[in-house]
C-alpha cells in the first residue's frame, strides 16, 4: 500500500552525523591534551613548592617572600603540607602515565583543591589578599582536572 510519501536518500544525513562524531573525537582529544597540560603545570608547581617545604627549615621558609604564613604552623605541620603537595604532584601524573589506578589522578586533584581551600583560609585570616587570588586560581585549575578526569574525559 502506497501512502504517497516520498522516500528520501539519507546517505547525506548519515555522513553528516559521522562527521560530527569525528569532530567530537577530535574535540575530546584536544580537551584531553589541555587536561594533561593543566595537570602537568600543577604537578610541577606543587612538586617544587612541596619539595621546598620538605627540604628547608621553618625559619628559612618564613624568611622567604610570601611565606610569612609559615610562622603560624609548627615545623611538623609544614613538613606534612609539603609531603601532601609532593604526593599530589606525583598523583596528578604517574597513575595515568603508567596506567596504574588512573582514578588516583582526579583524587589527587581533589586533594589539591582541599589544600588550597585551607591555604586560602589561612591567607584570609592574615589579610594576604594576593595569596588568596593565587589560591583561587589553583583551585579552579585543580577543579578542571577533577571535572575532566572524573567526568567526560576520564581514563576508563
Amino acid at each position: 500500500m502506497h501512502l504517497g510519501c516520498k522516500v528520501h536518500d539519507t546517505s547525506n544525513v548519515t555522513s553528516y552525523f559521522q562527521g560530527s562524531e569525528n569532530y567530537g573525537r577530535k574535540e575530546g582529544a584536544r580537551v584531553n591534551i589541555v587536561l594533561w597540560i593543566v595537570a602537568g603545570l600543577l604537578a610541577a608547581l606543587f612538586l617544587v613548592a612541596g619539595g621546598a617545604k620538605l627540604a628547608q627549615s621553618k625559619e628559612k621558609l618564613a624568611a622567604s617572600p610570601n611565606m610569612a604564613w609559615t610562622e603560624d604552623f609548627s615545623p611538623g605541620t609544614l613538613k606534612m603540607i609539603g609531603a601532601l603537595e609532593v604526593l599530589a604532584a606525583i598523583g596528578l601524573i604517574l597513575p595515568a602515565a603508567l596506567d596504574i589506578v588512573p582514578v588516583l589522578v582526579p583524587l589527587a586533584a581533589v586533594g589539591l583543591v582541599l589544600l588550597m581551600i585551607g591555604a586560602a583560609i589561612t591567607h584570609a585570616r592574615r589579610n594576604e589578599n594576593q595569596a588568596i587570588v593565587m589560591n583561587l586560581v589553583l583551585i579552579v585549575l585543580a577543579g578542571i582536572v577533577v571535572w575532566g578526569r572524573f567526568g567526560p574525559y576520564s581514563f576508563s
